[in-house]
């Protein structure tokens, strides 16, 4: 439910309002506009009724929201959400760009990197050092000395940073070095892990699972959402489909949904949505055109020698050409890059 504050609420109103739901045993999420202040209010919708709400003084109306996801619903909020990591704006009209290689290998290539994507323009980096892979044989990444060597390189460039989480354990680890905590898209159900991450605070990139409907992601993102942490970015990745031609079949029709039913930024990942770098290029600027408020895109100073997704990855000087080319097309939808 939706509690509408009227323009001349109190601040010490609303402040009673929330306190009476939280009281009730509603979880309770205000969201301050410019013109309106409204309550969403998760929990037993009888008590607003029985308990007068309705007469309380400051309060407006009382609206159900329909769907099922409600903090992530933009029934709840009209207004896109833009997501502030450390002064890099998500969701604003500034695309924003994380980039760098699938896995940290080592502190030289992996600086090296993060100093080439960064003078190309990206503004946050992305490396895994957590790498739990299909094949229990393959590289599983560096663990806490791969997050070392990200708290190095953004010293360093003075990048944000993006990487994934996937044990619960480890969440409190992973968010002390981190600006972005990534979900991949095999943990996108993971319940426990998601609530554990939306207790940590910190901003979460919440990736599409490998064949979840939009709904089931919004319905994830609600997950976070439900323990305080308002500070989703969805990442579209590609779908699992009957289609060989690619690793995934990239869904760009999420991009204008989501934009529709809510009011999270969204962001996509062309990397690993064709796994191939060869289409990299073109799917990002389809992104931009569609709307999407980001790219995720892997790169990597040799494609040839990484020990995760070399071949889905672009050498540094073809991520610096991809972001001059971007640059028109994001003038052309009334965005920017720079």
């Amino acid at each position: 439910m939706i509690i509408v504050m009227s323009n001349s609420a109190t601040r010490e109103q609303i402040d009673n309002v929330e306190k009476k739901l939280s009281d009730l045993g509603f979880r309770t999420h205000p969201i301050f506009g410019e013109i309106k202040t409204v309550i969403g209010a998760i929990g037993d919708k009888r008590l607003l009724n029985t308990h007068f709400i309705s007469t309380m003084p400051g309060v407006e109306a009382i609206v159900p929201i329909m769907k099922p996801y409600k903090l992530a619903s933009r029934e709840l909020k009209q207004v896109s959400s833009i997501i502030d990591v450390g002064g890099v704006r998500i969701g604003g009209s500034e695309i924003a760009v994380m980039a760098g290689p699938c896995a940290i290998e080592n502190k030289e290539t992996f600086i090296e990197t993060a100093i080439k994507v960064r003078d190309a323009g990206a503004r946050i980096l992305r490396g895994g050092a957590y790498k739990p892979r299909t094949s229990p044989y393959a590289f599983q990444g560096l663990e806490e000395e791969g997050l070392k060597i990200m708290a190095e390189a953004r010293n360093v460039t003075g990048m944000k940073l993006v990487t994934e989480v996937v044990d619960t354990r480890d969440v409190e680890l992973v968010a002390s070095y981190t600006d972005i905590v990534q979900i991949g898209a095999r943990n996108m159900q993971n319940f426990r892990l998601l609530k554990e991450v939306g207790m940590s605070k910190k901003p979460v990139l919440l990736k599409r699972g490998l064949a979840a409907t939009i709904e089931e992601w919004l319905m994830a993102a609600e997950y976070v959402m439900a323990e305080g942490n308002l500070n989703i970015i969805l990442c579209e990745r590609g779908i699992r489909t009957y289609e060989t031609a690619t690793r995934n079949t990239i869904d760009m029709s999420a991009i204008p949904v989501i934009k529709e039913v809510s009011h999270l930024p969204i962001i996509v990942d062309p990397s690993h949505a064709t796994g191939s770098w060869k289409y990299v290029n073109a799917l990002s600027k389809g992104a931009v055109a569609t709307g999407a408020d980001g790219l995720l895109i892997e790169v990597h100073s040799d494609p040839c020698t990484a020990l995760c997704d070399g071949q889905q990855s672009l050498r540094p000087p073809k991520f610096a050409q991809l972001m001059q080319e971007l640059k028109p097309v994001a003038e052309a939808v009334g965005r920017t890059l720079k």
